[in-house]
This record gives structure tokens, sequence and C-alpha cells, in this order.
């Protein structure tokens, strides 16, 4: 539950816009209006950190203009825009350098408008299937129980002979999804980290276990299942810690599960988000050492340190090892 909502006008036009000034008035959560869900001026914060801190406190609720998709390369051809941020306060985000100081939650509420240029994507693409994440710059769990966007969303590519969805999660809060018509186009999947990890850097976040009951929850309703394992983060003993992680999400989804995905990202780092992160969380244990690290341009012709040739080569080894060990037939989408 955020601690401030605010709105555009515009957004109150539209019947979710509407709903949700109604919810969050009666529950007493203070509301505001801004000119554009783009310039929020009105959250506080004066430091770095209790400015980042605030912005994950608010939520703002907006029209989305632009109906042009951004492409989402390595996990879909598409991002279907439909939340920005997310409450989870992880250290090593790379969110916390594209949404600048103020990380607040944005939702769009003219979601049968982002939904029809979707259909249109699909149909320029066909026969080709054509694949939408939703959760290219967000997690668009937490907010789910008041606006039903991930639900309509998942109905609607239910009915795509040529469209799928997938998104990913660290929340939980996933029950009002499982008996949705979803036909096995959309794929559940699950970010999944050392309970270590989780605890140390995934902060506001639901622990290994809990994700891992939710995952088990998507799987018997039908879902095709995925997990994201990611940043891997390597520090002494990460082999025996990410073995157990493994263990247990075989002991918990009881063994083998069918149509199963793995995605692997390793961690890095961009001269920037360090900066950002040791002003938010000045006492981080997260590993910004470059020296240690090789620095190389990604897709998006920025700069980022990754973990050098010789140690990335050993961790892909080891994640498609152990995955293939307790995972036998589930599918590596790919290793980055």
């Amino acid at each position: 539950m955020p601690q401030r909502v605010i709105f555009e006008p515009e957004a109150l036009r539209y019947p979710l816009g509407e709903k949700l000034l109604s919810f969050f008035k009666e529950r007493g959560v203070d509301t505001g209006y801004t000119s554009s869900h783009n310039r929020v001026t009105s959250i506080p914060g004066k430091t770095p950190a209790g400015s980042y801190f605030e912005g994950k406190r608010t939520l703002v609720v907006g029209v989305r203009r632009t109906m042009r998709f951004e492409t989402c390369r390595p996990s879909a051809h598409f991002q279907l825009p439909l939340v920005t941020s997310c409450p989870g306060k992880c250290e090593y985000c790379y969110l916390l350098t594209n949404l600048g100081k103020k990380p607040y939650i944005r939702i769009y509420v003219n979601i049968e408008e982002i939904l029809s240029t979707a259909e249109a994507y699909i149909e320029e693409r066909k026969p080709e299937v054509t694949v939408f994440e939703g959760a290219a710059t967000s997690d668009p769990v937490p907010t789910e129980p008041y606006t039903g966007i991930l639900r309509r969303v998942i109905e609607f590519f239910g009915e795509q002979e040529h469209g799928r969805f997938r998104f990913v999660t660290k929340f939980t809060d996933v029950d009002s999804l499982l008996d949705a018509p979803h036909h096995g186009h959309t794929r559940f999947r699950f970010s999944i980290n050392t309970g270590e990890i989780i605890k140390q850097f995934e902060h506001a976040t639901p622990p290994l276990g809990e994700r891992l009951a939710a995952a088990k929850k998507a799987a018997l309703a039908g879902y095709p299942l995925g997990f994201l394992v990611a940043p891997i983060i390597i520090s002494e003993g990460w082999q025996e810690s990410y073995r157990e992680m493994f263990k247990t999400a075989a002991s918990e989804l009881g063994g083998n599960v069918p149509d199963l995905t793995f995605e692997f990202i390793t961690h890095r780092f961009t001269k920037r988000a360090k900066n950002t992160i040791l002003e938010v969380f000045p006492n981080t244990r997260l590993d910004l050492d470059e020296e240690s690290r090789t620095f190389k341009f990604g897709q998006f012709g920025y700069g980022k340190y990754v973990y050098p040739k010789e140690l990335f080569a050993e961790i892909k080894t080891y994640f498609e090892g152990v995955a293939g060990e307790f995972f036998p037939d589930a599918k590596v989408e790919y290793f980055v």
C-alpha cells in the first residue's frame, strides 16, 4: 500500500483511474495531482537516500501516450508498458539510475489502448508469434491487488493465437491470477536467488521459500513456469550457496516441472549506478570493485563492469550443470 498516490487528471477519464481514486480515498491514503506522470514534484526527500525511499512509497497514476513499444532482447520481442518501478528496494537494481532520484511506482490506466497497440504489433508480424515482456522496467505484481491490470493482460493474451506474454516477479500475492484463462500463453516467472543474497540486498521482498511456494501455485494453475536467477553474485562459497538454492527449489516443486525455463544474468554495474548505489546505500556490501571486473559496452551503447571472461565461463558452466542436475528437462533461454 503506497503512502501517497498522485493522479494525472486525464487518468480520471478512465474507469480504472476513477476506481483507484475511490479505493485510496476510502483507505485514507493521501492523494494529489500532477500535470504529467513524467514530472512529479510533490514527493518529499532532501537527501539521496531520503528521496529514494520516499519515491518507493509513492504511486503515480497516469495515461500512457507513447504507443511505440521498445524492443526487449533477449527476453522478448517487445516491452509491454504496464507499470514502472516497484516497491522493492534491491541495492543492485539498474532502475536506480534509470528512474531518477525518486523512483516512484507508476501505473497506466489506459490498458485497453495499450493492448490494442500490442494487437497491431502481433498482426504486423504474423504468422510469426510475437512475445511481449511485462516486467522490463517494473515488477507488476505488487500493484495487481488494486489494479487488476495483470489479469486483464493475461486474459487478452489467452485469446491471441500469435501473441505470447511473459513477466517476472519477486512478489507472492498471486492468488488473483491463478484462475485467469491464460491457455498457456503467459509464462509466469519468478526471480530467485540465494537466501543470503535476498536477505542482504533485496530489501522489502519476500524470502526464497515464499517465492517458491507462489511458483508452485502458478505451475499447478497450468502456467508455463520460469525462473530468473539474477543477479548472480560471486562471493566466497558461491557454488555451495547456489546449489542449495536449486536443491530447495526442486524440493518445493516436487522434482521436474514440465516446460520450465531458466534465465541467468550475472551481476554488472555502470559507473553511474555505482555512484547512485553508494549514495542511497552507503554501507552496502555489494561488490562494486572496478579493478576486478572487465569493462564492456552493452546493447544500449553505455559501458558496464562485468565479470572477466574466464570467470564468466566458469559461472556459465556451473549453472548450466546444476540446473540440469535438479531440473533435467528445463530449458536455459539465455545466459548473460
